[in-house]
């Protein structure tokens, strides 16, 4: 065997290196992808919820609008009794609707706000990950560099990118900064 066939030790410590690399790239992709898909589709659902919120207010509106007619013909026209007990239980049906719609818009409200909030939450975890992909690739990238040309000090060139990488990655787990 030839000195220029001896492989040199240090190698074997670059293919770890740039498989652990790999691997932690692969998976925080995976994570990655998975919170992005999941505060898009949050998102979505939020926003169904906030014009399902405006559609109750528009129905909500049309019956304080139908309530204030119906109050205002009561007090500015005389009626019979038998017309002002149809106008009274009208405006209390009218009511009924308000408070309904009401009712239904606070617990809608509440609902798409979760929403928000769960996406707000992948968010934050998708973004590390981000990072991570790009630090990782970065350093499996030099890596391979520094093996194909023997290259020690290019590998300790991109141990701390892809240990920063990994720090990334595992803040996508963990927000811990």
């Amino acid at each position: 065997m030839s000195v220029e066939d001896k492989k040199e030790p240090w190698l074997n410590y670059l293919a770890l290196t740039t498989v652990i690399f790999a691997v932690c790239a692969t998976l925080a992709t995976f994570k990655g992808g998975g919170y992005s898909t999941k505060s898009v589709i949050t998102q979505a659902q939020a926003s169904d919820q906030w014009a399902f919120y405006q559609a109750k207010a528009v129905k909500g509106y049309l019956y304080e609008l139908e309530k204030e007619k119906l109050e205002l013909v009561l007090t500015t026209q005389s009626l019979s009794p038998d017309a002002k007990d149809r106008y009274t239980n009208a405006i209390t049906h009218a009511e009924e609707h308000i408070a309904k719609y009401e009712k239904e818009k606070a617990d809608i409200q509440t609902t798409a706000k979760g929403l928000e909030r769960e996406r707000d939450m992948a968010q934050l975890h998708s973004h590390p990950f981000g990072i991570a992909v790009i630090l990782l690739q970065v350093a499996i990238l030099i890596c391979s560099i520094a093996g194909l040309f023997k290259r020690k000090i290019l590998w300790q060139v991109a141990m701390p990118l892809g240990v920063l990488g990994i720090v990334y990655f595992f803040n996508g787990f963990l927000l811990f900064f």
